[in-house]
C-alpha cells in the first residue's frame, strides 16, 4: 500500500499520524450501521475497541458472497475483544473502559443499553466527557423508536426505495446496504462534531443517527417539490426526469457508457463532438428547460450517433471535447483501471487466510494526516490480552478467571 504524499501537500516537519490519533472508541453492536461508523473512525486513526460476545462474535464474521470477506473490511484497524456486557462483571468492565474512552458506539434497538444499565446517563457518571453515538432504525425517541429497524426499511421510509428502478417495475434495491452506510456516515459526522464541542466545553453528549433520517437527508428537493408544487418524484430508470442529456448510451461494440451533458456549455461541446453544432441553437434543445421537455427526442438523436462508435473511440472523442463520460464499472474494471491504481483507491492488505486481499482504501484522502489500513479485521478476542492487561491492568490470572466464568 502506498500512502506517499506529494511534497506540496504536507509539511515535512509534521509526524504523519491519523487525524484521530489519541481518540479511543468502544464499539458495541453488530452488522453494518454501527460497525461501519467504527470502521470510518478507525481508518482515520482512532483506536476502536470492538466488543463482541464470547464464542459468538459479530454475524459479519460470516457474511460475504461465498466467503466471509466483508469482515476484513468492516473490522479493519479495530482491536477486537470479547466481553459479555449482560453480566454484572461485564458491566463493571465496561465502566472501566468508559473511563478511558472518548466515544461509545452502539447500534442496538433503543432501550437495550438502558436495560443493561449502560445508557448515556449511566456512562456519563463514569465519564462526563463521554460521547455516545447511537445508530438505530428510527432514532432514540418517537412512536416508532422501539421497532426493529433494518436498512431496507429505512431506505423505504426515507423515500429512496420508491424512486429507484424502472417505472414499469416495483421499487428496486440499490444493490448495497446504502441505508445502513448513510446512517453510519451521519453518525461519524456527529461523532466528530461532538468531539469538537467537547474540546471547547469538556462535555459529552448523545449522537442520535436514525437510518430513515440519514436516507431522508440525501433526498435532495423531494420534500419541498411536493410541499410547494404537489409533485411526487417517480421512478425514471436510467435517467433523471427533465435532466438531459444524461443517460446510458449504446456503442457499436455492444458496450454502454454513461454521459452527462445537461449544462448549456457542455451540451454545446457535445454538439461539436457530434458535428451537429446547430443542435445547440435549436429551440428544442438550446436551454436546460427545453432539453428537459424534449428529453426522449434528444436521447434518440444521441443513441443513433453513439452506436456508430466503439466505446473506446467514443470515450476518446468525448474526452477531447471535455464532455463528462465513462464506463459502467464492476470490480474487475476497478482493479484494472490506471486511475484507481495511481490513487491507490484499491489496495492489497495482508491476511492470514487470503493472499494480498484487495479492498477499498481509506477515504477521503487527508494531505497531512492520511488514514491507512494497518490490519484487516482481527480474530475473535484477538486483542483480549492487550486491552485487558495493557489498558486496564488486569493480570494473567484475572484473565483466566474471566474466561472460566464466561465473561470474556
Amino acid at each position: 500500500m502506498n500512502n506517499t504524499l506529494h511534497e506540496s501537500e504536507t509539511s515535512s516537519d509534521v509526524t504523519v499520524q491519523g487525524a484521530l490519533e489519541g481518540v479511543r472508541v468502544l464499539e458495541l453492536g453488530q452488522l453494518i450501521a454501527g460497525p461501519f461508523c467504527g470502521q470510518l473512525l478507525a481508518d482515520l486513526g482512532a483506536q476502536v475497541i470492538k466488543i463482541e460476545l464470547p464464542g459468538r462474535g459479530d454475524p459479519m464474521r460470516e457474511w460475504g458472497k461465498g466467503e466471509p470477506v466483508w469482515w476484513p473490511v468492516i473490522a479493519r484497524n479495530k482491536k477486537c475483544i470479547t466481553l459479555d456486557v449482560r453480566t454484572q462483571q461485564g458491566k463493571t468492565i465496561i465502566g472501566e473502559l468508559v473511563e478511558k474512552a472518548d466515544i461509545v458506539l452502539e447500534n442496538f434497538r433503543p432501550g437495550t443499553m438502558e436495560k443493561w444499565g449502560l445508557g448515556y446517563a449511566d456512562l456519563a457518571k463514569r465519564n462526563k466527557g463521554i460521547i455516545m453515538v447511537r445508530v438505530s432504525g428510527y432514532g432514540q425517541y418517537g412512536p416508532y423508536s422501539a421497532r426493529a429497524g433494518y436498512g431496507g426499511i429505512g431506505e423505504a421510509m426515507g423515500g429512496l426505495r420508491y424512486i429507484v428502478g424502472d417505472p414499469s417495475t416495483p421499487p428496486s434495491r440499490v444493490g448495497i446496504s446504502i441505508g445502513d452506510s448513510l446512517a453510519a456516515m451521519f453518525a461519524t459526522i456527529g461523532a466528530l462534531s461532538a468531539l469538537q464541542f467537547r474540546q471547547r466545553s469538556g462535555l459529552g453528549q448523545v449522537v442520535d443517527s436514525a437510518i430513515y433520517e440519514a436516507v431522508l437527508g440525501v433526498m435532495e428537493s423531494t420534500v419541498p417539490e411536493y410541499d410547494q408544487l404537489g409533485t411526487i418524484r417517480e421512478r425514471t430508470g436510467s435517467i433523471l426526469e427533465k435532466i438531459a442529456p444524461s443517460n446510458v448510451y449504446p456503442t457499436a461494440d455492444n458496450d454502454m457508457i454513461i454521459m452527462g451533458a445537461n449544462q448549456d456549455s457542455v451540451f454545446t461541446r457535445l454538439c461539436e463532438a457530434m458535428q451537429k453544432s446547430e443542435l445547440a441553437m435549436d429551440e428544442r434543445f438550446s436551454t436546460h428547460i427545453a432539453r428537459g421537455n424534449n428529453q426522449a427526442e434528444l436521447d434518440e438523436l444521441i443513441f443513433s450517433w453513439s452506436k456508430r462508435f466503439t466505446a473506446d473511440a467514443l470515450l476518446a472523442l468525448l474526452e477531447k471535447h471535455a464532455v463528462p463520460a465513462g464506463r459502467i464499472y464492476r470490480a474487475p474494471e476497478m482493479l484494472q483501471d490506471e486511475h484507481f491504481t495511481a490513487r491507490d483507491s484499491i489496495v492489497g492488505v495482508e491476511h492470514p487466510e487470503y493472499d494480498n486481499l484487495k479492498m477499498q482504501n481509506v477515504f477521503p484522502k487527508l494531505s497531512a494526516t492520511p488514514g491507512k489500513i494497518k490490519w484487516a479485521g482481527p480474530g475473535l478476542g484477538q486483542h483480549n490480552e492487550e486491552i485487558y492487561q495493557g489498558l486496564l491492568g488486569y493480570s494473567a490470572s484475572d484473565l483466566e478467571r474471566l474466561k472460566e466464568d464466561g465473561i470474556i
